[in-house]
């Protein structure tokens, strides 16, 4: 593992402390002969670093179960998931969900509450708090909070049923702060941009650095991975990609704009084709099931909507040129019913040197994605530089890098 030019030997130190714990954070179980072969570094200062990150309450370590060569076996190093944790908060469409998220990405506890038609981000924050402190209740004392992020979808529906889209502003961090004063305080992110982040770090695409991650609710929006980046945008607002125009004589959007793509992608688009009620999300897997079951006009709804959702997505691989694209909220349910129809449109559009080598494939993590990347930004500061953050037992101060 390379280290920062000019770095004094506590920086050094700082930086390898965080690159073990991270290795284990995502990967799991390790042991520190494992570890030596992965971040490059010696036996010594691999034992040395999970020593002190053991000594803080990060991680444990701990005698393999089954030892297949003679000799000593080399100790497992293990993340403090029943101890080091993270609150991660998803405002979505029509509910609200709070989880627990221990270190490593288990889900220790997780609650939700529907949100009410018309509730601003802002007023969802009150409900999410008493979900958080009904969950704290059942925390042990000799745990730590080391943050906490909420995801925020920018689409609802109005009290009369229609489709809005929101916004979001400061007074969300105000109004968390409110709640949660004195804590280590909550980062927010775009829905999309977080689940992508998700099956960036631990889903389908883990290991890919070009990805373009579509989440389909009541709209639809992408997080843009590039160069293992995630794109934000001018004041964080990339990625709405379900208000490219795609047909112009197409229907009117809630954006004010005609013939966006979500417009001819979304929900309410499978559904009027279905002939079914619009704002009927159960008829969703109605219409889905129907047309896995062979019926004709379910079949030719999810395939006019599949035929739209390749024409953007061949649009957008001709711009970002990803190495996968992934498809999660339901629209990993349409492509899935619908994937043939996809590939077929992108056969025909994007340029070849742009489709050659694309993966299409349905999220991994699924309705979970989005507590599953909150908890990763939030995790984000620790996993950095554990020295940083106030951990019962604090590290030691000698020099092992």
């Amino acid at each position: 593992m390379s280290s920062i030019p000019g770095a004094s030997q506590e920086e050094i130190r700082r930086q390898n402390l965080g690159a073990v714990l991270r290795y284990v954070h995502l990967h799991g179980p390790t042991s520190r002969a494992a570890l030596t072969r992965h971040l490059g570094l010696n036996r010594s200062t691999i034992g040395a670093l999970a020593a002190d990150l053991t000594a803080s309450g990060l991680v444990t370590e701990e005698a393999p179960t089954s030892a297949r060569r003679a000799g000593r076996p080399s100790l497992v190093v293990s993340p403090r998931s029943d101890r080091v944790y993270a609150n991660a908060l998803s405002i979505e469409a029509e509910r609200l969900r709070a989880a627990r998220v221990g270190l490593g990405g288990r889900i220790l506890d997780l609650r939700e509450a529907p949100r009410p038609r018309g509730m601003s981000a802002v007023d969802a924050v009150g409900p999410l708090a008493d979900l958080v402190r009904d969950m704290e209740r059942a925390v042990a004392p000799d745990t730590l909070l080391v943050g906490g992020a909420v995801a925020v979808t920018d689409t609802t529906r109005d009290p009369d049923g229609r489709i809005q889209i929101a916004s979001v502003n400061e007074s969300l961090g105000v109004a968390l702060e409110a709640e949660f004063p004195g804590g280590p305080g909550f980062v927010s992110g775009d829905l999309a941009d977080i689940a992508g982040l998700a099956e960036h770090v631990r889903g389908v695409a883990a290991g890919v650095d070009d990805v373009i991650y579509l989440h389909g609710d009541l709209g639809i929006s992408a997080g843009i991975i590039v160069g293992g980046r995630l794109m934000m945008g001018h004041h964080g607002y990339s990625g709405k990609v379900g208000h490219m125009v795609v047909n112009p004589n197409g229907l009117p959007c809630g954006c004010g704009s005609r013939g966006c793509w979500e417009t001819e992608i979304g929900e309410a688009a499978l559904l009027r084709h279905a002939g079914r009620e619009p704002g009927d999300r159960a008829a969703v897997t109605d219409v889905l099931r129907a047309a896995a079951d062979g019926d004709p006009k379910a079949r030719q709804a999810v395939d006019q909507v599949a035929d739209w959702l390749g024409f953007g997505v061949g649009n957008l691989v001709n711009v970002v040129n990803p190495d996968a694209v992934v498809f999660g909220g339901s629209l990993r349910d349409i492509f899935t019913a619908g994937a043939d129809t996809v590939r077929r449109r992108l056969d025909a559009m994007p340029l070849p040197i742009s489709r050659e080598h694309l993966r299409l494939q349905p999220a991994a993590l699924d309705q979970n994605a989005v507590l599953i990347g909150a908890a990763e930004l939030a995790f984000d500061k620790l996993l950095a530089d554990p020295l940083n953050v106030g951990v019962a037992g604090q590290l030691g101060s000698t020099d092992s890098a």
